[in-house]
């Protein structure tokens, strides 16, 4: 090193190493869509990996089961300038092919902040303290307003409310209340405070338009959805660590009775399935228009059979209760669905390939376990099973089989996807907008006189909408105190703010407002908002968006099953 060091000259280039701060960008192949590459600030740590927050892994659509993931680091300022410009990770929240976010809370983070903001949860003011600054949160606390044995207690909603802009109103139904048949529109945050409901992957979900993390993002701009986002997953995640959410075999376990129903139930379809074959045998099966004796039979019975399937997944679901933590998490949306629980406590239901249930293998049976030409459901893959009993030697086989065929299935899907998408990119490379706001091809050939005829930028916008005017319209009545305006001032106050828009959104704001019950104020208020956020929402020239429109198609053909 010093042989070095004394040896250095007038321009000799020296390198340094990657330190805190520096701006890189990341990738993860197959780059199907913008989000697939983008600016990250690094963090110096020790090890051989890279480590990335879970909530930037849908865009990447990246998980940590050993995926590998490019790191490349610009050189030049001019380089560095764009990447903080363009690519930086909170500047993609939204995503331009749904004009929703695309990064938000997931797993861990909705079942903590739904623990955290039930109607039940208290903090002590010293845990209080403790998770607010864990969150960066720097204002004045508020009173708590829960009272406990040892004195005054917050609850979960008022630490939740703290990382609200003070001014954010909104309303909206959560997954839970959705799930457990509860009241509509039960989430009501008033000046910043979570009133009532829940927060779960209906509020800041990932891929959920129309969230509070979408409204927050979109009306307060990334700099704050970003700083919003980061607090609450922290929080959440802190919290659910504290509480000890755990998930384990005694949840599934049903009382005898209700096992005793389940298999009942599957014997009272096996009879019905075997009457529809005598009856096909009799001839006096009730045939469907367009299809074959046979056909109609198997039609019937397909049905028969997926019919005991959901009834054993209802009948084990509802045995368990809303303390459950499959429950919790299937309901809040953060994993898993009843399905899952239904085929953990209930029973399998049929295998399938290509559609159909297996009837191929040895001729006229599918295994030489069993009769030729047998009738019984279980001889062509009905798994009577569950996961926790575990499946039989048979049983364990049919289910390998319908396995197989979709891991074969993914394989010549993603072949197929990946020559679409690229056929789309090739179609659509060169399509850009230009400085008078019409779609281009290099040869000046107009192909839209406005960008997706509104000339809104969907990245921007409001599930492609430029803004949502039902729910500004909403959010203000809720804090709205005035008397209901006279008769003709909607129409002035019309007339003034809609001049820009075009005719189908100056139609739907018309309606909204003269439908609604706000004051005079209120409906400026809205209004100048919806200016504010039409001028906003407007696609930039020279954006690619032939590009941005053969990602947005090809992207979810990967996901086509």
């Amino acid at each position: 090193r010093s042989v070095i060091a004394e040896n250095l000259e007038v321009g000799y280039l020296v390198e340094r190493h990657l330190s805190n701060g520096d701006i890189v960008m990341f990738n993860r192949q197959p780059s199907l869509h913008q989000m697939s590459i983008m600016a990250h600030y690094v963090r110096v740590l020790p090890g051989k990996t890279f480590r990335l927050h879970p909530s930037v892994c849908p865009p990447y659509n990246a998980d940590f089961d050993g995926d590998e993931m490019n790191l490349h680091v610009p050189q030049s300022e001019e380089a560095r300038a764009e990447a903080i410009l363009l690519m930086r990770v909170q500047d993609q929240i939204i995503s331009p092919r749904y004009g929703g976010p695309i990064i938000g809370a997931l797993r861990d983070f909705i079942t903590g902040s739904y623990l955290m903001t039930k109607d039940d949860t208290v903090i002590t003011p010293q845990e209080f303290a403790n998770y607010a600054m864990l969150g960066g949160y720097e204002g004045n606390f508020p009173e708590p307003t829960a009272k406990g044995k040892d004195g005054p207690m917050y609850t979960g909603k008022q630490l939740f409310s703290l990382f609200l802009p003070k001014d954010f109103n909104y309303i909206l139904t959560s997954k839970w209340s959705k799930g457990t048949k509860g009241q509509q529109k039960d989430v009501v945050i008033k000046n910043g405070e979570l009133i009532s409901g829940v927060i779960d992957k209906a509020s800041i979900g990932a891929e959920e338009p129309e969230s509070v993390l979408h409204r927050i993002v979109k009306d307060y701009g990334n700099a704050i959805g970003k700083q919003f986002l980061n607090s609450v997953l922290i929080i959440a995640k802190q919290f659910i660590t504290h509480y000890g959410f755990s998930y384990g075999y005694a949840d599934l376990e049903l009382s005898d009775k209700v096992k005793q129903d389940i298999h009942s139930g599957i014997q009272e379809t096996y009879d019905t399935v075997y009457d529809l074959i005598s009856q096909a045998k009799k001839g006096t099966l009730k045939l469907t228009r367009g299809l074959s004796a046979d056909e109609a039979l198997e039609a019937y019975i397909v049905n028969e059979l997926s019919k005991a399937r959901d009834k054993a997944g209802n009948t084990a679901d509802q045995q368990l209760d809303q303390k459950n933590a499959a429950r919790i998490m299937a309901t809040t949306g953060a994993r898993g669905s009843s399905l899952n629980i239904g085929q953990m406590a209930g029973a399998l239901g049929q295998q399938s390939i290509r559609g159909n249930r297996l009837n191929k293998g040895y001729s006229n049976r599918a295994l030489p376990h069993f009769k030729e030409n047998e009738d019984n459901p279980d001889a062509h893959g009905f798994v009577k099973s569950n996961y926790r009993d575990g499946l039989s030697t048979i049983e364990f086989f049919f289910h390998a089989m319908g396995g197989r065929e979709g891991l074969v299935d993914t394989a010549v899907r993603t072949q197929q996807s990946g020559y679409m998408q690229r056929r789309l990119i090739n179609a659509l490379e060169h399509i850009k907008l230009e400085y008078d706001g019409t779609v281009r091809d290099p040869h000046g050939h107009i192909i839209q006189f406005l960008y997706g005829e509104d000339g809104v930028d969907v990245q921007k916008s409001d599930h492609g909408e430029a803004f949502n005017i039902t729910r500004l319209i909403e959010s203000e009545t809720i804090v709205d105190s005035g008397k209901k305006a006279a008769k003709d001032e909607p129409e002035e106050l019309l007339k003034k703010y809609t001049k820009t828009f075009n005719p189908r959104l100056t139609r739907l704001v018309d309606e909204g407002i003269l439908q609604s019950k706000l004051s005079r104020d209120g409906i400026e208020k809205v209004l100048k908002k919806s200016l504010d956020l039409y001028n906003k929402a407007k696609a930039e020239p020279g954006q690619a968006v032939g590009i941005v429109t053969a990602q947005s198609i090809g992207e979810p053909g990967t996901q086509m099953t």
